[in-house]
């Protein structure tokens, strides 16, 4: 086998790079004495990170540079490169990976080594094999595309985001598929403050019949139209009519329906699944996702690929996966259970450079891997599973039967539908209706609402008298468009071709860090900077910030990848039309807020117009600084949210989720009393709190203060106690060890003073610390710990 030490030789052997140590310990595991496999660890150059990086006078040519910790990992691939017989590239299978192998092959490209690219969609003995066995050269089209899209973000977030700073305030970002995912959420909301429920009434009979079964139906006709009941006192007057009638049995109409078969998932599908299913966000989905596909440790078969790679835009499965499906069904289920695995169009912008997600192994089942898997790894390869076994079967057969009862002058008509499932299909595997309902819906505007679907009796014949049994009037009301969840906005996105299902999870988490946006039991909800921001943007850039031409660039990025288009060129279409715009919107930028701007009462000259701060917005005087005339603003910003975690430092209080300049964080309710803080992390998780750290009679060796002793992962480490002032470090092994023993007791006494605290729910149980706090919160109202009332607004005055 492969060196694993720390320092590996590649001397008379093939060389190997990925970009994971996870995905390089299964591989490894895979290949002999022969090669050696090392990780990159992601990339290892990139355009720098406070410029733009992209030189406008030559072509827009990228300039790259080595990312900051990362000179040693291009140190050893040089020593590797320069030590191996030949180089292996084999980094994922898609744009970024073909970037990362270009960084790479340039990097080593002093070694004259042979160099080549291999390729495979599941991490598996036989598919590295076959991939190895037919390398290729890396290709520069794909290289090219990933650096079209980059520069293209690169010059919005470097040029657009500098005009927010101007007009709002310095730090806000702009992004060009974040900002339009931003409008979205924004306009979705204008949508849903302009509604106005419109009252409706329905009508509900129960009828019995002469065997005494008892049904219900719904009033779907009123002298041969489809009933409009506005008010209680038509709906009244309309059961009034109906008591005393004579009813029966006017028609019976069975047919049967094939519920097809779901497809496999895509990347797209997948997210959003887990999200309605599991309760995963995005970013959460592809991090376990990455973990099965990289390998898990499976005991004697060591670490081992569990689905295939999960960013893919296609539902085709391989003729060697349908066929270890199908054998896998005929033997559990029986041959009738087998399907045809069709598959799904592929969507407007779909690459197809890979197949769908799936399992590697089909007789991996979910049960007989959960020993080795954590909870989340468990729930998400069980969906990946059922999914695709689901999608190999045979449709399910269902005799669905519409019965209609009018009464005996034809004038009211009440209907019943009744399902009886003839051939379960696929739904052995994989029943979740409401899934393959909401997948089925096209627009995320609606709440997903399913027709009642009522037991019926058994035996039923037209012109069988009934007897009305009961009569039920339900007041109802329009319902304004549905707020995006996390599973709808990827839907929406999907369906517009607007960036690709890879980048949507961190497109959100974007914009929740910006706050830009909220997540209130699972509904996305812009904040008013959000709006702020967004309207902003519109109003001074609407050809750049708006869905068909964000979809259109995508286009453009595969053209590039297909040798259709070019990269200068299609940077040059994009670049001079907006530094024309934009040349003129510095010095006159459109601000909607400011368009009904009232006349300053003070000096009369200027207008009150809406200037920002990072802690709120107020109304001040265009002939500033002549003229310092300002006024509050009612705004409204939200309350605290109670979080069902109890205070783990007094006791009494409870701690509430406020949104500070940082950003997010959890602090006592019993403040000033209490003033414990909880720390959020960027996953939005708790973080435990950390001990505090020991004032030492130790010099800063920067600027004299005292040292701050601290434990960490690696043990004991010093620290100035002005951070982040100063950065001073001091070296635990320069100390003699006399003070070294000295402290380290000093330290020991100290943890047993400040034992770890338990952080856990109202009710005593442990809090989970695994999970967003959102879903905390989720979890603390349907146990009843707090109540939502929380959520509401409160309003607030701010300069």
């Amino acid at each position: 086998m492969a060196s694993k030490s720390a320092t590996p030789s590649a001397r008379n052997r093939t060389l190997i790079v990925v970009e994971s140590p996870s995905k390089a310990k299964t591989i490894n595991k895979y290949l002999g004495d022969d090669y050696t496999v090392y990780a990159s660890v992601g990339h290892i150059k990139d355009l720098p990170k406070k410029e733009i990086g992209i030189d406008f006078d030559n072509h827009y040519e990228p300039r790259y540079e080595v990312i900051a910790g990362k000179e040693k990992v291009v140190r050893q691939l040089k020593k590797l490169a320069g030590e191996a017989d030949k180089v292996l590239i084999a980094t994922d299978p898609d744009r970024e990976g073909e970037a990362i192998a270009w960084h790479i092959s340039n990097e080593i490209d002093f070694a004259k080594k042979p160099v080549f690219r291999v390729l495979f969609n599941e991490i598996t003995r036989n598919a590295i094999i076959e991939a190895i066995g037919h390398p290729q050269q890396i290709d520069y089209r794909l290289v090219r595309s990933q650096q079209t899209r980059q520069a293209l973000d690169k010059i919005v977030g470097y040029k657009i985001s500098p005009f927010l700073w101007n007009v709002v305030y310095r730090g806000l970002s702009a992004g060009r598929v974040q900002s339009v995912v931003l409008r979205l959420i924004c306009e979705r909301e204008t949508e849903i403050e302009a509604f106005t429920p419109q009252e409706y009434w329905t009508i509900y009979a129960d009828f019995t019949t002469e065997n005494g079964e008892t049904f219900r139906t719904k009033l779907v006709k009123v002298n041969g139209e489809k009933p409009d009941i506005t008010s209680g006192e038509q709906a009244e007057a309309i059961a009034s009519a109906i008591q005393g009638r004579l009813f029966a049995i006017s028609e019976i109409v069975p047919k049967v329906i094939q519920r097809k078969q779901p497809l496999p998932f895509t990347t797209s599908l997948l997210q959003q699944a887990a999200s309605n299913q599991l309760g995963f966000g995005s970013q959460k989905t592809m991090r376990t996702a990455q973990q099965l596909y990289e390998g898990i440790d499976l005991g004697s078969e060591g670490a081992t690929g569990l689905i295939t790679y999960m960013r893919t835009d296609s539902t085709r499965i391989s003729g060697e996966a349908v066929a270890q499906a199908h054998d896998y069904i005929s033997q559990q289920f029986g041959p009738e259970y087998k399907g045809f695995g069709g598959q799904g169009k592929a969507g407007k912008n779909a690459q197809d450079a890979h197949e769908a997600i799936r399992p590697t192994s089909v007789t991996r089942t979910p049960e007989s891997l959960r020993r080795h898997l954590t909870p989340d790894q468990f729930r998400l390869y069980e969906l990946i599973w059922k999914r695709f076994v689901a999608s190999m079967m045979a449709p399910a057969k269902i005799e669905q039967t519409r019965v209609d009862v009018d009464d005996q002058k034809k004038e009211f008509v009440f209907r019943a539908t009744g399902n009886k499932v003839l051939f379960p299909g696929f739904f052995r595997v994989y029943d979740d209706q409401q899934e393959l309902d909401y997948e089925a819906q096209k627009s995320t505007r609606e709440e997903l609402e399913k027709e009642q679907i009522v037991k019926l009796p058994e035996r039923l014949s037209v012109d069988e008298q009934l007897k009305l049994a009961e009569l039920d009037r339900r007041q109802s009301f329009t319902r304004p468009p549905a707020r995006y969840t996390e599973a709808s906005l990827v839907k929406e996105l999907d369906n517009y071709g607007i960036g690709r299902p890879s980048t949507y999870a961190s497109i959100f988490s974007t914009l929740q860090d910006r706050r830009y946006v909220e997540l209130q039991k699972k509904k996305i909800i812009p904040t008013e900077l959000g709006r702020d921001v967004s309207a902003i943007l519109v109003a001074n850039f609407p050809d750049l910030f708006n869905v068909r031409f964000t979809a259109e660039m995508e286009d453009e990025l595969d053209k590039v990848a297909s040798g259709d288009d070019e990269y200068e060129k299609v940077l040059d279409r994009f670049y001079r039309p907006l530094e024309s715009v934009l040349s003129h919107r510095k010095s006159d930028p459109l601000i909607p807020q400011n368009r009904d701007a009232v006349l300053c009462e003070k000096c009369g000259k200027g207008h009150m117009i809406v200037k920002w701060t990072t802690s709120g917005k107020f109304l001040g005087c265009s002939n500033y600084p002549k003229c310092k005339n300002i006024k509050a603003i009612t705004t409204n910003k939200a309350k605290p949210k109670e979080t069902g975690v109890r205070c783990p430092v007094c006791g009494e209080g409870h701690m509430l989720l406020r949104n500070g300049r940082l950003g997010p964080f959890l602090a006592c309710s019993n403040y000033p009393k209490c003033n414990t803080l909880l720390n959020l992390s960027k996953q939005r998780h708790i973080e435990p709190i950390k001990t505090p750290p020991i004032t030492t009679d130790l010099a800063c060796p920067k600027c004299g203060a005292p040292m701050y002793l601290r434990t960490g992962k690696r043990g004991l480490w010093l620290g100035c106690s002005k951070f982040p002032k100063c950065r001073g470090r001091l070296s635990w092994s320069t100390l003699d060890p006399e003070t070294q023993a000295r402290w380290e007791k000093a330290m020991n006494e100290h943890m047993a003073a400040h034992p770890s605290l338990a952080i856990t729910m109202l009710d005593g149980k442990p809090a989970p610390m695994n999970l967003p706090i959102e879903d905390i919160i989720a979890r603390a109202e349907d146990a009843g710990l707090i109540s939502a009332t929380s959520e509401q607004p409160e309003a607030e005055a701010t300069t």
